[in-house]
């Protein structure tokens, strides 16, 4: 205990300390460094005092050589390091633990079994808040097996993704795709890609530990770790982990105590060739609220953008669907569909089982005209997405100016005004990139597209006038 604590042990491991933390990173540092107490100092050899067993063996495996250098400038080559576990066994005793750190003079001791607290032999952790114990630990992957690469049909808008998706698949953490990063709008198939590689790697490396969580579920398990007290768990769980895939990482934005936590948890993934797979709305470069030091991370691997469906893609969708539930039906109802259903997949899927379950419940005939009625009924109660060419029209013609001058780069207010007031509609109303909106609005960059949306939303707060073309045009756009 402190109040027994030989002060020469404490110099000598303050010394220690100080090398140490002039090696490893502050984060490393904080987590396996500072609970350690300096409890002896006998026969050249020091006692310390540490959490628990798994700390231990944490110690032993990742930090024992930087340990014996740091004690043996400290007590030269005779020295010898030796572990006191505090157990929280029911009597409240601590029992001691030692290990001799192997130097050049003496051989290492085999260890005294003494086993940590463990509630279950071999858990299946679905939920993974804290660790109930360390050996013997059976993660649940948490993937859904029928999202595969067998039914994720390539097309030219997924073609980079899915590629790069096998050959993470194929030797995770050993490619330069790490961290690997999807994004696109919604119901493009980032889901079920970031499930169909982890499905891969479970069937290819089975002695990987793969866990598939979504961003939402990961900030709640660390709001709950905070309030328990168990935020050394949370981490040490996540640090286990050889393939961690978490999806919808936008929803991270504003929560700076999850990012914080998720960024030692990245770091140390990453330094010891793991696989980090994200999936997101929006590319790096257009995330908000997320500190600067994790985006520039999600930019050291490969962000690779899912688009919308081109029609030939939407046609072999639509075709696998019908091959997969049995149904035949005519190539031009294929057709129709297809051409009609452009937003996402998850719409195209909706509408052709919507069709199916017409045909079957009313006993009808798959007609052009049954389609054309269905599809009819889906789409209006889809909301449609404004292209930003479309955008770029109706700011014109309500400013009475015409394309060309829009996108000039006249610096007159009136112009200049129009032009961010199109830029700030285009990201409201479609899910194109700030750069791609930048480029076709007058090729400017994303700065740009930003600067415009901070500098609407500004004289929408303080200037009636601007505030009803905001009004107006947004009518407009919502038609």
């Amino acid at each position: 205990m402190l109040e027994y604590m030989n002060k020469t042990a404490q110099s000598v491991w303050d010394n220690c300390l100080l090398f140490i933390k002039d090696n490893i990173q502050e984060q490393a540092y904080k987590t396996w460094f500072e609970p350690i107490k300096a409890v002896e100092l006998s026969d050249n050899a020091l006692y310390i005092q540490v959490p628990s067993k798994f700390f231990y063996e944490w110690l032993e495996e990742h930090y024992v050589k930087l340990l014996k250098v740091a004690l043996t400038k400290e007590l030269g080559q005779g020295a010898k390091l030796l572990y006191k576990i505090k157990m929280e066994n029911k009597l409240g005793n601590k029992l001691p633990f030692t290990e001799q750190l192997p130097s050049n003079n003496h051989a290492a001791v085999k260890p005294q079994e003494v086993d940590a607290p463990i509630q279950n032999k071999n858990p299946e952790l679905k939920n993974p808040f804290v660790i109930p114990g360390i050996r013997n630990v059976k993660i649940e992957s948490q993937l859904n097996s029928n999202y595969n690469f067998d039914n994720f049909l390539e097309g030219e808008s997924n073609r980079l993704a899915r590629s790069a998706g096998m050959a993470v698949a194929n030797k995770p953490g050993g490619t330069s795709f790490n961290p690997l990063l999807f994004f696109g709008g919604v119901g493009l198939g980032k889901t079920h890609l970031a499930h169909a590689i982890g499905v891969e790697i479970k069937e290819k490396h089975p002695e990987k530990t793969v866990l598939y969580i979504s961003a939402e579920v990961f900030t709640q398990q660390y709001t709950d770790s905070v309030k328990k007290n168990t935020r050394n768990d949370f981490i040490h769980f996540y640090q286990l982990i050889d393939v961690l895939i978490i999806d919808d990482v936008q929803f991270l934005s504003g929560k700076a105590g999850t990012q914080d936590v998720f960024f030692h948890i990245f770091n140390y993934l990453h330094q010891n060739g793991k696989q980090v797979i994200l999936t997101s709305d929006k590319a790096p470069v257009d995330m908000q609220d997320i500190e600067q030091r994790l985006l520039s991370r999600f930019k050291w691997g490969l962000s690779a953008e899912i688009q919308q469906p081109d029609y030939e893609t939407r046609v072999a969708i639509l075709k696998n669907i019908l091959f997969r539930d049995g149904v035949e039906m005519p190539e031009e109802i294929v057709e129709y569909v297809a051409k009609n259903i452009k937003t996402n997949i998850r719409e195209l899927e909706g509408a052709i089982i919507s069709l199916i379950a017409q045909s079957s419940f009313n006993r009808r005939e798959v007609t052009l005209e049954l389609a054309k009625q269905v599809v009819e009924k889906f789409v209006k109660n889809v909301k449609r997405e404004v292209s930003i060419d479309y955008i770029q029209k109706v700011v014109s013609d309500y400013f009475q100016l015409d394309m060309e001058t829009l996108q000039s780069k006249t610096r007159k207010r009136d112009v200049v005004q129009a032009r961010q007031l199109a830029m700030f509609f285009a990201k409201k109303f479609t899910k194109s990139s700030l750069a791609t909106i930048g480029s076709q609005i007058g090729d400017r960059d994303h700065a740009t597209v930003l600067h415009a949306c901070k500098t609407v939303d500004n004289l929408v707060a303080t200037d009636k006038q601007f505030k009803k073309y905001v009004e107006d045009i947004h009518k407009k756009l919502s038609l």
